[in-house]
């Protein structure tokens, strides 16, 4: 009896040992979650302050400016001249009196052609025009002498018919003989090559002690270099937002932009307009001219072209860095006049250096948000400031595109 006394209470101890170590964990695992929870309320209570706080953003003012239209295009530089020198006469060809590459002005000689047979064949049409000369000399004293004869009938009309005839046949020969010797003339003088215009000259194409075709061999090349033209074109689409056909009287101003970005000092002409739209490639043809003094712009470089045509209209700029993009086109955020910000869509047209040209979408005065753009939403309160630096004038937009 005794025995089972000391196993039951043996049993209930270890019973009631074991309810209070569950109790003690049940104890520590709610104060851990009590813990966590108010950690967990701290923390959004903090994230939650941190997004209600303002984001500092700067901001500039929607000015509207006064410009004509214009738009930007691909081009490629050719040289106003680009003359292909060949030789007019044939032969050995002795020497290159000019240095490749190098500039040179109209009259220059480039080349030498062997002059010895052209020489001789001067010299002999120059005999020839002499010995016609005392052929037409006594055909004249023979129809004078016939003439008195017959004036005195001692010869019959016949006989200085045949006299007068004589002597007009000798005529033409000796003109025929003239023209012989300024032919030659002209092909001794053709043995010096020499340069029709100013302008750079290419490569040399045929060394020293080759032979020459008339005509056919192409020596070298020659390029004017001032002024330059730029060839470029605009789709019909492009032309019907200028207002239709484009041409020297309707160009407000024709720029070009250099590979590095830069702008080119000189001003543009347009010098050559298609009349009508190329059936094939759907594009209005188009043609500028420049000065080019200084030989900065060589043939054949891609450039860009800025043309402004077409009548004035409200725009507003605003930099590039301001216009955000999305699946429902471009925005930019605005500020209201809660200081936050909100989305507004725009159109947009081309690029005017660092600015970008917004067609629709803008007010007079908007602020328009420049930086943190990424991290705003729609709805955000913001610190709005004023961006130091004032965004174009009209009268500066107008000289950008003049």
């Amino acid at each position: 009896m005794t025995i089972a006394l000391v196993c039951g209470c043996r049993k209930n101890n270890s019973l009631w040992n074991l309810a209070k170590h569950q109790l003690a964990m049940i104890s520590y695992l709610g104060l851990i979650s009590l813990l966590l929870i108010a950690c967990n309320g701290n923390e959004s209570k903090q994230s939650a302050s941190r997004n209600d706080s303002p984001i500092p953003v700067t901001f500039i003012p929607a000015t509207p400016v006064d410009m004509p239209m214009s738009l930007e295009t691909i081009a490629q530089t050719e040289g106003a001249k680009e003359i292909e020198i060949r030789a007019r006469v044939g032969g050995i060809l002795l020497q290159r009196l000019y240095t490749e590459g190098v500039a040179v002005k109209a009259g220059q000689s480039l080349f030498l052609i062997d002059p010895e047979p052209f020489q001789n064949a001067l010299t002999e049409a120059k005999a020839l025009l002499n010995e016609q000369s005392v052929r037409v000399m006594r055909a004249k004293s023979e129809e004078n002498r016939q003439r008195q004869l017959l004036a005195e009938n001692f010869v019959s009309q016949r006989a200085y018919d045949v006299a007068k005839a004589d002597l007009a046949i000798a005529e033409a020969a000796l003109h025929a003989a003239k023209v012989r010797v300024k032919q030659a003339e002209l092909n001794l003088s053709y043995t010096t090559v020499k340069a029709p215009a100013n302008g750079v000259t290419g490569r040399a194409q045929f060394s020293e002690g080759a032979l020459i075709s008339a005509n056919s061999s192409l020596l070298t090349t020659l390029t004017q270099l001032s002024p330059i033209w730029a060839r470029f074109s605009f789709s019909d689409n492009e032309v019907a937002h200028f207002g239709g056909h484009l041409n020297e009287k309707n160009v407000h101003s024709v720029k070009m932009i250099l590979p590095d970005g830069s702008e080119y000092q000189q001003e543009g002409k347009i010098n050559f307009a298609a009349s009508k739209i190329d059936p094939l490639l759907a594009t209005q043809q188009l043609r500028a001219t420049f000065e080019n003094t200084d030989q900065r712009i060589l043939p054949g470089q891609f450039v860009r072209i800025r043309v402004t045509a077409g009548e004035s209209r409200t725009i507003y700029l605003v930099p590039q860095i301001a216009i955000m993009t999305s699946d429902l086109g471009r925005y930019v955020y605005v500020i209201n006049e809660h200081n936050a910000v909100m989305q507004r869509p725009v159109s947009v047209g081309d690029w005017i250096g660092k600015d970008w040209i917004i067609l629709d979408g803008l007010n007079a005065g908007d602020r328009v948000v420049v930086d943190n753009l990424i991290k705003l939403t729609p709805g955000k309160p913001v610190d709005p400031k004023l961006r130091d630096i004032a965004p174009p004038s009209p009268s500066n937009a107008a000289s950008i595109n003049q």
